[in-house]
């Protein structure tokens, strides 16, 4: 189960890079576009462990799912690929903006960082769908359906 752990990452640190890309605009400096830089690399590498660490789990979950989760679990995994290869673009504009100084392909990446933001905002949505409506991985819980009828049953064991 590392899809959870890597998902929370892959939420986070674009948005940390939205910041840091902001505050680099506010106040240029050599310094604050490094590191706005490497957080968006780190996030490029998060967004791209929750995708295959999603693909991996989703293997053994998307049989268990109604039809509806199943459509669900499909437009996860695609828009997922969307953000990692988004995600990728921004990156590498970013790093060529920052080696080379191009105040333009800097701006470029952070807007684009802007909207994957978004995106994993909505993509955390649909996560959450996934295991709160339908009990995607969820123990002894085929569709989720148990666990929103009577959820004085559901136990989590240790």
């Amino acid at each position: 189960m590392l899809h959870p752990a890597a998902a929370h990452f892959a939420v986070v640190l674009p948005i940390i890079s939205l910041v840091l890309g902001v505050a680099y605009l506010i106040k240029p400096s050599e310094l604050m576009s490094k590191i706005s830089t490497r957080f968006m690399v780190f996030a490029s590498i998060f967004l791209l462990a929750a995708f295959f660490s999603g693909k991996t789990e989703a293997a053994d979950a998307f049989i268990l799912l109604p039809e509806a989760g199943q459509e669900l679990l499909k437009n996860h995994k695609e828009f997922g690929l969307f953000l990692v290869i988004g995600m990728g673009i921004a990156t590498i504009a970013k790093i060529i903006g920052c080696n080379k100084k191009m105040l333009k392909a800097e701006i470029f990446a952070i807007l684009m960082v802007a909207i994957i933001s978004g995106g994993v905002l909505f993509q955390g949505k649909m996560g959450g769908e996934l295991t709160y409506s339908y009990g995607t991985n969820v123990e002894k819980h085929s569709d989720g359906m148990d666990c929103l009828t009577n959820p004085s049953e559901f136990v989590v064991e240790k």
